[in-house]
């Protein structure tokens, strides 16, 4: 058993070093577009909640 738990381990260590790892600068570019995709589709669910709550809000006064 423990024969085998080290077998996987160095089987992951030689996958690891195996991996294209991003640079740094690349791994910033791509956060800083999650981060900011995240943003502006949270403003757009925002607003568009805050419509149709006013729509709503309006169809409730007039029945």
């Amino acid at each position: 058993m423990f024969k085998k738990i080290v077998n996987f381990l160095n089987e992951v260590k030689i996958e690891f070093k195996k991996v294209t790892w991003s640079t740094r600068e690349e791994l910033i570019g791509s956060t800083t577009v999650v981060i900011v995709t995240t943003l502006i589709l949270a403003l757009f669910v925002g607003f568009i909640d805050a419509l149709l709550s006013a729509a709503i809000t309006i169809i409730f006064r007039i029945f």
